[in-house]
């Protein structure tokens, strides 16, 4: 499982022009889901994800986590981050989960972030979407577990 977290001032998800997701300071987290991942693979993103200390602190030093300044999350199903880009001029996308794998952890990991107290905002899985966001620094890293 792939996170790929940007810290943004705010974000949202469009789907045929209607908005579906919007955030206002925090996370911007596109999800990407391989074969071998199960609940486990979700709960220790998630734990990574919400714990990360991405945020700036008094001191202006990232200190603080997303749970530290209560900040809301955005999750965008990123199918392309399974990619194997290793090779050629075409990525392969042979260790990505099935769609009906991929949405099942998707909809879990939505459901545990919720549960843990995290305001949590969602696109639309398997849609095409439009996301904006304003990448706060910017502050990009992809996480993996």
């Amino acid at each position: 499982m792939q996170g790929l977290i940007q810290r943004v001032k705010h974000a949202k998800v469009e789907v045929e022009g209607q908005v579906i997701g919007q955030i206002g300071q925090g996370i911007l987290l596109l999800l990407g889901v391989e074969k071998h991942d199960d609940n486990s693979t979700a709960d220790k993103l998630l734990h990574k994800v919400s714990n990360y200390r991405i945020f700036s602190d008094e001191s202006d030093k990232m200190n603080l986590s997303l749970k530290d300044i209560q900040g809301e999350l955005l999750v965008v199903s990123q199918f392309t981050l399974a990619a194997d880009t290793k090779k050629g001029m075409r990525p392969s996308f042979s260790s990505a989960a099935t769609p009906t794998q991929a949405n099942e952890l998707y909809e879990y990991f939505v459901s545990q972030a919720k549960a843990a107290g995290v305001v949590v905002a969602t696109g639309q899985f398997a849609a095409d979407m439009q996301v904006s966001l304003c990448n706060d620094g910017p502050v990009t890293f992809n996480l993996a577990v």
